[in-house]
């Protein structure tokens, strides 16, 4: 028992220092002979959640034996890291207008910018949807955020308010886009909204963006 539990703490240990502390079944298993026995075994310790099927989230030492649950943003971010790599995972639309404080209320659908299109990924942990949407992910504008799992790559103000008027279908969330664009359209850098409309060819969208903010 004390080796199982040593080599338990070690795989914890490495699987912590995995981006936005996100692992995929794959991870573990490069690590360990018996990866499945070990995650089960961490996920009934406390210390690992899963958080989809082949999807696990390292709990943080102070949530240990509490009810903790990562935001919804977060853990798509994490899992878009595992399926993509940290740096073409990038939350968009509705999931960056959540972290950039402009919805308010939690969602039920998070939506992912990856290089390539990929089936959505329901969560076990909770009653929630992962979407991916294929994005010359090179071409975003993006920044780091810092989540409860680590820093995300979330698009900027200039980059969502673009997206969400292209898009306000996407995450299931419509009903609160104008608000999220009128409120976001405040920080954005003029210049660089003009810029990133004429690159991505959105400059029918830019003019949709000053309409909802009022300035037409």
């Amino acid at each position: 028992m004390a080796t199982d539990n040593a080599r338990g703490a070690e795989l914890l240990a490495q699987l912590a220092r995995q981006p936005l502390r996100t692992v995929g079944s794959a991870a573990a298993a490069a690590v360990s002979r018996h990866p499945r026995q070990q995650l089960a075994r961490l996920v009934d310790r406390g210390v690992l959640r899963r958080a989809a099927q082949g999807y696990y989230v390292v709990v943080p030492q102070e949530y240990v034996g509490t009810a903790w649950l990562p935001g919804l943003e977060a853990v798509a971010a994490g899992i878009g890291s595992v399926m993509f790599g940290a740096d073409d995972a990038i939350l968009m639309g509705v999931s960056a207008a959540r972290l950039h404080g402009v919805i308010p209320r939690s969602l039920g659908v998070a939506v992912v910018a990856a290089p390539r299109q990929r089936a959505a990924l329901q969560l076990v942990d909770r009653d929630a949807l992962v979407r991916f949407v294929a994005r010359d992910t090179a071409r975003l504008d993006a920044e780091l955020i810092r989540t409860e799992l680590g820093e995300a790559l979330v698009t900027t103000p200039e980059q969502t308010v673009l997206d969400l008027a292209r898009r306000p279908d996407l995450g299931d969330a419509s009903v609160d886009v104008p608000a999220a664009i009128q409120a976001l359209y405040q920080r954005c850098d003029r210049e660089r909204l003009a810029e990133l409309a004429a690159e991505q060819r959105m400059r029918a969208t830019l003019e949709r963006v000053t309409a909802m903010a009022g300035e037409r």
